[in-house]
């Protein structure tokens, strides 16, 4: 058996294909089940995959629904594949061309075949359907391969009856000989190496079929493995009414052995964040991921319907509108609810339209056999039902359609039906209003009253959601009322975070008549859910201005979401200051404090970003309105921004200290996205301080808080790429920051495209990715100077970029970019970053040759950060120290530097860094050259990059290789050689080859 490397894990399922291959390889045995849609193919193919890789014979065996009334279709299927595509040893004879092209597991799963996407019962790559076998089969007769030569005559005349390729007696074929001609193929076939066969589809195998193979696997030998997947169906009995002689079925009757707990792998719904994985990999828009996975329930053929939906949309989606659901996305929900029973539908829709469903309130409403019904769909994963009977739905997806196909006659009949049997007034309420069509002042008032209770219980997704019903359920002759309730219920969306409804209480309001100032309301509460998807809305920005001319305190209003927008979207914080002052002194102008402090604090953020010395005067005055006025919520409000500040200075304990004291207020009182903000903000103070593992616990509620509220996931990924470069996987902190640039790319996020490539950028240049470093690096470089940031402390990629120069050869660029923000950095007092302009020098003087002073400069900026509390830092500058005293030959003081390091990572639970502090010390890791500069004394006078060239030409690479390799053009690879030809004294490559021996 060869040994290859496993393929790739299909997304979200790592564990679980760990799990299989555990299962296999103790029990021989394994049974892949759950729902349609959710993956099990891809799993099956995975495995099907790395076996393959491994040398073992693979069959594939895929199952059609018909296959169930063909007696033995699923065991001819599973014969014609073996003499199809397997070569009996010693016949000497050529493999047999297949009917069809044969398409290896490993190449199916190489290609990125979803299987999730298909019609459920679709045969997988390579797969001989059973059912019906093609003319080339037929043709050539399934002995004709010599497979079942060593047959006995019996056996082989009973396999030739089932598989047609003779005429059936009869008395049909002789059982017993076929039973054991089905088991001598196989055990023969294990005869060659390990086999490993996949029934997909085994709920459709005939009952023949069934007890044949059932007798093969027992007595198969230990290296036949056989994987299972099966899609339950829990509605058989419900389709085939007893009748008199009907008899239940063995519940292991289809089963091809008695599974046990240890066989059954269930396979999940995905997580929100695999789900915007998948998306990603499938090239899908990422930014709606929370939403998606909302309406998907974690299904990934569900989720990617919705995806593909979005994706083909006319027009982008904003986060403010309704999911568009394409006839593909509706298709697949109408299918795993059209397997139910007419019963269990009527019983479902009660369900989709109740407020708080339960088993209870459903039979009450008139469904006797509610719990029955429920636990049916239960078992077809179409709801979950907790110990107390409340139902709730796996994929938002199918209520929504369950109440999207029904008629208005059976909407109103089931929300009166609930009106009279809900025990809360407010729920009562809001199913009355609902059953009814005709609009009616008495009870747009009863539910208005509704929505103030809802809001002063706090639950202010239904006050939302109760308020929009009011406006709705308004007569059209009351249309003063009808819209000032409307700016309610955009106003009071707002408060919930609650962007669907906002969008649809201000399309209403702004298709009527009325006032300039009702319409800035509503274009206001748009414009407050919209997250980071700012891009598309400048129309409204321009009508909100155009209404709010001549309103002052509208007017200060409007002036601050622009102030927020120039920055977000345009990244222009010269023009978003210029409309936070004016928003401030409108403000002030109106005794309207709340709003000042606002629109100060977006000013002193731009004032922060654009190194002017009055931040810290603008916040302060903002902080005292603040405080002043002790407003519920935080977002974009002082407090943050002064811990911010705190972050940008590295003053990380009164940061963390001030943090934790606003966070169970802002859980408490302030919206969902006050919370995210501040658990984002403390995962980067953490990640800043070397606290890793409660950097990464912030970072990932950040992120959960985010895809559940169905906002841009780009700033959480962000957040998440930092944590994970701290103390979690230098790979999935590249991963997180790559979703976080195309996020934020979807989004137009000026602001956090510059971060998330900066994150991607150092993570490369840390693990060596040097050239693509440079590139994402020099991309930063030019946002940030597109968007007139001057102040180094808010993003601290001069450092990087200057690291990343050097390792280039590009010594003199890095030198400049150091001397251009050193005199910035010490006009602000930024210390730390001078710290790190410190390091990146100190390598520039090591490349030049002057280690003696590199050495030193990086001992005094180790242990200032050590002051500083950084430890990250600390360990990296002393990683940089011992490159330094390795190119001094000084293989002691490098492993003490190293040693430290290592120490640092250590305590502060670093996992990237501490592996990374284990190699070899000169950095370059074990291979080909790695540790040379030592025996070779010569090699110190090159800088990195020319090391790296001398490595790959000594090693035997051409010039263009070499330039392909390191992402140079050809004539810097010449010229870079020359140097290196120039430094060791040598006038050809075998010259090279032997200078670079020790």
């Amino acid at each position: 058996m060869t040994t290859a490397p496993q393929s790739p894990a299909p997304v979200g399922r790592g564990e679980l294909l760990t799990r299989l291959e555990r299962a296999l390889h103790a029990r021989g045995r394994a049974l892949l089940t759950g729902p349609a849609g959710v993956g099990k193919t891809e799993v099956a193919l995975a495995e099907a995959a790395r076996a393959e890789a491994r040398g073992e014979t693979v069959l594939w065996l895929a199952t059609l629904p018909s296959d169930r009334e063909i007696p033995g279709a699923a065991a001819a299927a599973l014969v014609a594949s073996v003499a199809a595509t397997v070569t009996w040893p010693g016949l000497g004879t050529s493999r047999p061309e297949p009917p069809a092209r044969t398409v290896p597991a490993a190449e199916a799963h190489a290609a990125g075949t979803d299987p999730t996407t298909e019609p459920y019962g679709a045969a997988a790559p390579g797969a001989l359907t059973s059912g019906i076998l093609t003319a080339g089969v037929l043709d050539s007769g399934i002995f004709s391969s010599g497979v079942f030569d060593q047959l006995p005559g019996p056996q082989r005349t009973a396999v030739a009856m089932l598989c047609r390729e003779a005429p059936i007696d009869a008395g049909g074929w002789d059982p017993i000989a076929l039973r054991l001609g089905i088991a001598r193929i196989l055990r023969a076939l294990t005869c060659r190496g390990p086999v490993l066969l996949v029934v997909d589809g085994v709920q459709h195998i005939d009952a023949d079929s069934a007890d044949l193979l059932r007798f093969a696997l027992h007595l198969a030998p230990p290296s036949l493995r056989v994987v299972a997947v099966e899609t339950p169906e829990p509605y058989a009995e419900a389709h085939e009414p007893y009748r008199e002689g009907h008899r239940a079925e063995d519940p292991h009757a289809a089963h091809l052995w008695v599974p046990s707990e240890a066989d059954v792998l269930r396979v999940p719904p995905l997580h929100a964040d695999e789900i915007a994985e998948l998306l990603i990999h499938h090239r899908l828009p990422s930014r709606m991921a929370g939403r998606i996975h909302r309406a998907s329930g974690g299904n990934p053929r569900l989720a990617l319907a919705v995806g593909r939906s979005l994706a083909d949309a006319r027009t982008p989606v904003h986060h403010a509108e309704a999911l568009t659901l394409s006839g593909r996305a509706r298709d697949l929900a109408r299918q795993l609810l059209g397997a139910a029973p007419p019963a269990v539908r009527e019983t479902l829709l009660l369900a989709a339209l109740a407020l708080r469903p339960s088993a209870t309130l459903v039979r009450r409403a008139g469904r006797p056999t509610a719990e029955a019904d429920l636990a049916a769909a239960e078992r077809a994963d179409l709801v979950s039902l907790s110990e107390d009977g409340s139902v709730t739905f796996t994929a938002g997806l199918l209520p929504s359609t369950l109440v999207h196909d029904a008629c208005w006659a059976e909407r109103s009949a089931g929300h009166a039906a609930l009106a009279e049997v809900v025990d809360d007034p407010v729920e009562a309420v809001r199913h009355r209003a609902l059953a009814t069509e005709r609009p009616d002042e008495e009870l747009a008032a009863e539910v208005a009253a509704a929505a103030d209770l809802a809001r002063r219980r706090g639950n202010s997704a239904l006050a939302a959601e109760l308020a929009l019903l009011a406006a709705e359920s308004t007569p059209g002759r009351h249309g003063t009322r009808r819209i000032a309730r409307l700016v309610d219920a955009a106003e009071e969306a707002a408060r919930a975070a609650r962007a669907d409804l906002a969008m649809r209480a201000a399309t209403d309001l702004l298709a009527r008549d009325a006032v300039p100032s009702d319409r800035v309301r509503a274009r206001l509460a748009v414009l407050d859910t919209a997250g980071q998807g700012l891009t598309g809305l400048d129309e409204m920005y321009v009508h909100a201005m155009e209404d709010s001319e001549g309103d002052t305190a509208l007017r200060a209003a409007v002036q601050l979401r622009l102030a927020v927008k120039y920055v977000l979207a345009d990244g222009d914080p010269e023009r978003s200051r210029t409309a936070a002052v004016e928003s401030a002194a409108l403000a002030a102008s109106m005794g309207d404090p709340r709003l000042a402090a606002q629109a100060l604090t977006v000013q002193a953020r731009m004032e922060r970003a654009l190194g002017s010395p009055d931040a810290e005067a603008v916040l302060a005055q903002a902080r005292g309105l603040e405080l002043a006025e002790r407003p519920l919520g935080i977002r974009n409000a002082a407090q943050i921004l002064t811990i911010r500040h705190a972050l940008f200075d590295d003053r990380l304990t009164d940061a963390r200290d001030e943090l934790n004291a606003l966070l169970p207020l802002v859980q408490r009182r302030g919206s969902v996205e006050d919370t995210i903000e501040l658990f984002s903000t403390l995962a980067a103070i953490e990640s800043r301080r070397g606290a890793c593992a409660a950097a990464l616990s912030h970072a990932g509620q950040s992120l959960a808080l985010t895809l559940e509220a169905g906002l841009s996931p780009g700033p959480a990924w962000y957040t998440l790429a930092l944590a994970e470069t701290a103390g979690g996987s230098f790979a999935r902190a590249a991963s997180y920051a790559r979703r976080s640039v195309q996020a934020s790319e979807e989004e137009g996020d000026r602001v956090f495209l510059s971060r998330s490539r900066y994150a991607l950028g150092r993570v490369q240049l840390i693990t060596g990715d040097i050239a693509t470093a440079l590139e994402t690096l020099r991309r930063v470089q030019s946002d940030e100077r597109a968007q007139s940031t001057v102040d180094p402390s808010m993003l601290r990629w001069h450092e990087e970029l200057a690291e990343a120069l050097l390792a280039q050869d590009a010594g003199d660029e890095a030198l400049a970019l150091l001397a251009e923000v050193r005199p910035v950095a010490e006009r602000l007092g930024r210390s730390t970053v001078l710290l790190g302009c410190d390091r990146a020098y100190a390598l520039c003087l090591a490349a030049e040759g002057r280690t003696d002073e590199a050495a030193e400069l990086l001992t005094r900026t180790a242990e200032s950060f050590g002051r500083a509390g950084l430890p990250l830092e600390r360990g990296r500058a002393l990683i940089a120290l011992a490159r330094v005293e390795r190119r001094r030959r000084r293989r002691s003081a490098a492993q003490t530097a190293l040693h430290e390091a290592a120490s640092v990572f250590e305590r502060a639970g670093a996992a990237p860094w501490l592996a990374l502090a284990s190699e070899t010390p000169a950095g370059e890791g074990a291979g080909p050259g790695a540790g040379v500069e030592e025996s070779v004394p010569a090699l110190s006078s090159l800088t990195e990059a020319e090391l790296r060239l001398a490595r790959l030409v000594g090693q035997g690479a051409s010039n263009q290789e070499a330039a392909a390799k390191l992402y140079l053009s050809v004539k810097t690879v010449e010229a870079r050689l020359t140097r290196i030809y120039q430094k060791l004294d040598v006038r050809s490559r075998a010259q090279l080859a032997t200078a670079l021996r020790p």
